[in-house]
């Protein structure tokens, strides 16, 4: 699974003008399934994502996760995070999940990683209107293979 952690200070989603999801401070997480990903991997990236600490503590340093700062998190399923653009100019998209089998893996992460912290997320496969205030920025690219 690869995962883009955005901290921000706000995030919502709206689909066809209507707002189906928003949060405060937190995390928008970008999340893309690709064809070898499993339940492994959403036990390692919830556990990462839940224990990063990348909020300021009273100093301003990098010292607080989510949890402790009482954030929420977005979650937006994001295929196109399994692009492959090293030949020619049109994205390759064969390494993402099949759409029902990721889905039910994206619906899963959600579930699993609900369990800790307040979840709200898009819709899976819908075309988004995904509004990020970005704070900091602060930015973060994961894994779940290389974690």
């Amino acid at each position: 699974m690869k995962a883009v952690l955005q901290r921000v200070s706000k995030s919502w989603v709206r689909i066809d003008g209507k707002e189906v999801a928003r949060i405060a401070k937190g995390y928008n997480i970008l999340l893309g399934v690709m064809q070898e990903d499993s339940l492994q991997d959403i036990d390692k990236l919830i556990k990462k994502i839940l224990n990063l600490r990348i909020f300021p503590n009273e100093e301003g340093k990098f010292d607080k996760n989510i949890v402790q700062v009482g954030g929420e998190i977005l979650v937006v399923s994001q295929f196109t995070l399994a692009a492959n653009c090293k030949r020619g100019n049109r994205p390759d998209f064969t390494q993402a999940m099949s759409p029902k089998e990721a889905k039910a893996l994206y619906e899963a992460f959600v579930a699993k990683l609900a369990e800790y912290i307040n979840v709200q997320t898009g819709e899976f496969g819908a075309m988004m209107e995904v509004c990020i205030i970005n704070d900091g920025p602060v930015t973060i690219l994961l894994d779940s293979k290389e974690l």
